[in-house]
């Protein structure tokens, strides 16, 4: 796999055929990985050197997006040799790569989901990698304990952004915009409150802004496998909604880093559960990005449908190979990465309407690093432009049909979803 190192590669999405290329290389430092546990000789200081230095080594921009890279070296090591966790350092660390302003220039940590989900993506796709992670996760597997949420901190409370279809969450009636108040008596914590080898925990939770309605709910931890978590989650999402003597299809895809994740889709809308709808709403908001842009041509209609004759039993059979009906794509301002390429794609070749919040503004190519310690650095080693000048980093996909969500105290309403299939449905009249 090609690696791309400072350079900016610039994107196109040519006509008929919608093509991007972002490729994206793994690099590993020598040494082992230490789990958390193995961890106890951990040094602050010698992670953040290594952190600066990978940034200075390969970030896309020799200009540092016109910050004194040195300069905030000398401004937060002072900070780091201070502490001495993983957690605590990760936290300076990260304020400082945010002084960058860049999207996937992160560095992810073992105390939080999102860094066995970013190994979950990259693991398949390279053995070296495989290899190098085998003293972490002995048997193969990027697992980690949770119940299959996204959270969100907003003015120091924890509040439920996101819940995956078929996960133990779901099942106990976790529901977006829950504030999570504590979990087994304790403050909440992404993994360790889940690492108890226990069947089942109990969760206080605020649904709405009053203090009446504090509840608590058990749930029962599970440990998910990165690789497969989310498409598991796609694949209980898939749903048809019957309204108006019309039956719309929905699927929501958290993330889009890998052929799995289309072929499920395709496989429904035209062979399974989906195949009888009259127009389709595809839910792109949170989770991952990782797909092409090509994945769109499935949409366009423009492919031949086959049909196989059997003249000595009259049978004739037509299987369709693309997609003819509506189709609303669904974002978030946590759609990230290659789904916002695929919303600004939807709109620029008019395949749909895009209904929902301006996407996230993250759109650069990212490379993971591997440090001795076990940590993943995410750095953005690659520009992106679409069709040769539009650069949506920092600007996001404005959506066709702007609807707003206000997260605490949700109580699992959605708007967003409800717009989509309203305007799946009258599409379909």
């Amino acid at each position: 796999m090609k690696i791309l190192d400072r350079k900016i590669s610039r994107l196109s999405v040519a006509s008929g055929i919608l093509a991007v290329l972002i490729t994206i290389g793994l690099h590993l430092y020598s040494g082992s990985l230490l789990s958390a546990n193995q961890a106890s000789g951990f040094n602050a200081v010698t992670l953040f050197e290594q952190v600066w230095q990978t940034v200075n080594e390969h970030f896309y921009d020799p200009e540092f997006n016109g910050v004194n890279w040195s300069a905030l070296r000398e401004q937060y090591q002072p900070q780091v040799q201070q502490v001495n966790t993983r957690e605590a350092a990760a936290a300076i660390i990260n304020t400082m790569l945010a002084e960058l302003n860049t999207s996937h220039t992160r560095l992810y940590i073992p105390e939080e989901p999102a860094y066995y989900q970013l190994l979950g993506i990259f693991q398949p796709r390279s053995s070296d990698l495989q290899d190098q992670l085998q003293p972490f996760f002995p048997d193969g597997k990027i697992t980690y304990p949770g119940i299959g949420i996204f959270t969100r901190t907003l003015d120091g409370e924890t509040f439920v952004s996101g819940v995956l279809e078929g996960s133990p969450a779901a099942a106990a009636g976790l529901q977006v915009g829950d504030r999570i108040v504590s979990v087994a008596g304790r403050p909440f914590h992404p993994i360790q409150s889940f690492d108890h080898g226990t069947n089942r925990v109990e969760m206080v939770i605020q649904r709405t802004a009053s203090q009446d309605s504090l509840q608590t709910l058990t749930v029962a931890p599970k440990q998910f496998e990165a690789t497969t978590m989310f498409l598991d989650a796609q694949i209980a999402s898939t749903e048809v909604i019957e309204q108006q003597n019309r039956r719309i299809g929905y699927m929501h895809l958290w993330s889009y880093a890998g052929d799995q994740y289309q072929q499920q889709l395709e496989d429904e809308l035209l062979y399974g559960r989906l195949k009888d709808v009259d127009a389709f709403v595809l839910d792109l908001r949170g989770g991952w990005g990782g797909a092409s842009p090509t994945v769109l041509n499935f949409f366009t209609g423009r492919g031949p449908s086959i049909t196989n004759i059997v003249p000595r039993q009259n049978l004739r059979a037509t299987t369709p190979s693309h997609w003819n009906k509506p189709v609303v794509m669904l974002v978030n301002q946590e759609s990230r990465s290659a789904k916002e390429i695929l919303a600004y794609a939807f709109q620029q070749y008019k395949i749909g309407p895009v209904v929902g919040s301006r996407t996230a503004g993250a759109v650069v190519a990212g490379r993971p690093f591997l440090m001795p310690d076990g940590s993943a650095l995410y750095v953005a080693v690659a520009d992106v432009l679409l069709d040769g000048t539009q650069r949506l980093e920092g600007r996001g996909v404005v959506p066709d049909i702007p609807v707003s969500a206000v997260l605490p105290y949700a109580a699992g309403a959605d708007p967003q979803r409800e717009q989509a299939i309203k305007t799946a449905l009258q599409a379909s009249q």
